[in-house]
């Protein structure tokens, strides 16, 4: 039996977004575990984030688009 470690729970939204390792670490570290958190950030503050790359970053402006969803200001 494999252990999942406590973050692997809380990014399967990040998987399914395909975003790499580092960025999803980032992001729950930054207790940011599914698109709509990202309501609580800024733009600045998410590309400040060790491990969240350009691609990224593009990536989550597509998908929080698609769900009219904005960075905080």
């Amino acid at each position: 039996m494999t252990k999942i470690s406590k973050n692997e729970d809380r990014d399967e939204e990040w998987i399914a977004i395909g975003l790499a390792a580092p960025a999803r670490r980032a992001l729950v570290d930054a207790k940011l575990y599914k698109v709509s958190d990202l309501r609580k950030i800024s733009l600045e503050d998410l590309t400040n984030l060790h491990g969240m790359g350009k691609s990224a970053i593009a990536r989550l402006k597509v998908v929080m688009h698609g769900k009219k969803i904005t960075f905080r200001n």
